[in-house]
């Protein structure tokens, strides 16, 4: 090789007479005389320190030829060949996630809450930890954390982590047995808890006599007749609770009684009577089915219905919500968001699934918020609603016992109801409330099956959700709430991290927009 080449040509050099040309000695050579026969003839010879140089020198010269030949070597290997054409090494795209069919039912029980919670990961920096459970992208079915696959889909529930152990504590205090409780987030329909204590024989996706609750509505029709020229007074005698065929009709004299009085006092005398001579079956039905009561109130959810009408009495308990029509927990806790602001959201409690691939999959579409009533009427309803927790009904459940508010300035509309009945037998007990009365950022649903034995009524149970949602050890304010809603204000409104893989909301980074709400 030449460099090889070259190696032998420096020891030549260094190795011949010496450099002076005069047979001297040099730094690295010495003369010396050498016999050849007869004659005398001058040599020279290598001192030590020229051996020593030279080695140094040979070996540099060798180790920058060996890196220069590997150098062109590889250099030469990179170049493309005319005979082989050029291939690009770039990945091939993932295809997109497939997107989810059914919706994963949250999890309601204390069971399935404590496996959520464990598998809760990953945080929203908008409020504290939510729920995370894995489902089988083939199934559907859900997955023990422990036993999860590589191709396991992660479910993140909107439901929160600390809210709803709070709640589940409310409840086992108030000795449920059979219960359901609900926090919803009545501008978005966000639910922050959903909780049961006996899914197997009280399941909350069934429908259940609503009781009372029915009066809210029967109330926005009689609204609306009243702006039609309708007369909203009532008259009754006796027992405001007990309803019979003779009752349906005004009396000539007795206790008058409005609207208003008759939200707070859950009379059943007067809106039996605005059922059958102000409203009318086709009328109460339509409102219902405005209202959302007659549909799957979310996916998975069995739809209101109304039984059989078929005779003056079956109207007017169907209008008072003494008998006639079931619905589930989760329609009562739509009404909320109704009375926020006239709008019929559907709830949802899934904030995203993410693939293995750490992709957003596509979620089912929800159905559009549509205007239910106009803000002025809902506005109104609430107010009227405000009587039953200060003067009606639950106002013992919003006292202490030394007759302080529990909530201290909040303002709570509520509205109870209680009715027994069957499948399952027993006594259903209700209560909605949203809170603060004036501008709604928090509704509650609650639903008690009580048997002859109980301990805590659901405006009780209701009462002590809001006092954990509302109030720290400095007292109870409105924006407390932002610790669960994650309603900061324009200004400072985190975006989560599940919306970050939307180019939508990397734009809203870029441009400091955080007006936008889901």
């Amino acid at each position: 090789m030449w460099y090889q080449e070259l190696g032998v040509s420096l020891l030549m050099v260094f190795g011949g007479p010496g450099l002076d040309g005069g047979g001297r000695s040099s730094l690295f050579s010495r003369r010396g005389m050498r016999r050849r026969g007869n004659r005398r003839r001058g040599s020279s010879r290598l001192t030590l320190m020229g051996r020593l140089a030279l080695l140094g020198i040979a070996t540099a010269v060798l180790g920058l030829g060996w890196l220069g030949y590997e150098g062109l070597t590889a250099w030469g290997a990179k170049q493309p060949t005319s005979l082989l054409p050029s291939v690009s090494a770039a990945a091939a795209a993932a295809p997109p996630p497939r997107s989810i069919e059914i919706l994963p039912d949250p999890p309601t029980t204390r069971d399935r809450f404590g496996e959520a919670r464990l598998g809760a990961a990953e945080f929203d920096p908008a409020a504290a930890p939510r729920l995370v459970e894995f489902i089988s992208p083939a199934t559907g079915e859900r997955t023990p954390r422990s036993a999860a696959s590589s191709d396991a889909w992660r479910v993140e529930y909107s439901l929160d982590e600390k809210l709803t152990g709070e709640v589940f504590e409310v409840l086992r205090k108030g000795r449920v047995d059979q219960g359901h409780a609900i926090v919803i987030d009545t501008r978005t329909g966000r639910l922050l808890v959903y909780a049961s204590t006996d899914q197997g024989e009280f399941p909350p996706e069934q429908a259940y006599p609503a009781a009372s609750v029915v009066k809210v509505l029967t109330a926005a029709a009689m609204l609306e007749a009243k702006e039609q020229g309708a007369d909203t007074s009532c008259v009754y005698r006796g027992n405001k609770y007990r309803l019979s065929r003779r009752r349906l009709d005004r009396p000539k004299s007795g206790r008058e009684s409005g609207l208003e009085d008759a939200i707070a006092t859950s009379n059943n005398q007067c809106f039996s009577q605005w059922a059958l001579h102000v409203l009318g079956e086709d009328r109460l039905r339509s409102t219902f089915e405005r209202f959302g009561w007659l549909s799957p109130a979310a996916p998975g959810h069995a739809p209101g219905r109304i039984e059989l009408i078929e005779t003056r009495l079956d109207l007017g308990r169907l209008g008072s919500g003494l008998d006639g029509l079931r619905v589930t927990p989760l329609h009562v806790a739509s009404l909320t968001g109704i009375l926020t602001d006239g709008r019929l959201i559907e709830p949802w409690w899934v904030d995203r699934v993410v693939d293995q691939d750490g992709r957003s999959v596509p979620l089912p579409d929800r159905a559009a918020p549509r205007q239910v009533l106009p803000v002025e009427r809902a506005e109104a309803l609430r107010k009227m609603m405000v009587a039953t927790t200060t003067r009606g009904t639950a106002k013992s459940a919003f006292r202490t016992r030394r007759g302080r508010y529990v909530l201290g300035d909040l303002k709570v509309a509520g509205k109870t109801g209680n009715l027994t009945g069957q499948d399952p037998y027993g006594r259903y007990e209700w209560f909605v409330g949203l809170a603060p009365a004036d501008d709604p950022r928090i509704g509650v649903v609650v639903l008690q099956l009580q048997s002859n034995l109980w301990w805590k009524k659901s405006s009780e149970l209701a009462a002590n959700i809001l006092k954990e949602v509302f109030c720290d050890r400095s007292g109870c304010r409105a924006q407390l709430a932002d610790r669960w809603t994650g309603d900061l204000g324009r200004d400072v409104a985190p975006i989560r991290i599940s919306g970050l893989d939307s180019p939508f909301q990397w734009s809203r980074i870029a441009t400091n927009d955080t007006s936008a709400s889901r």
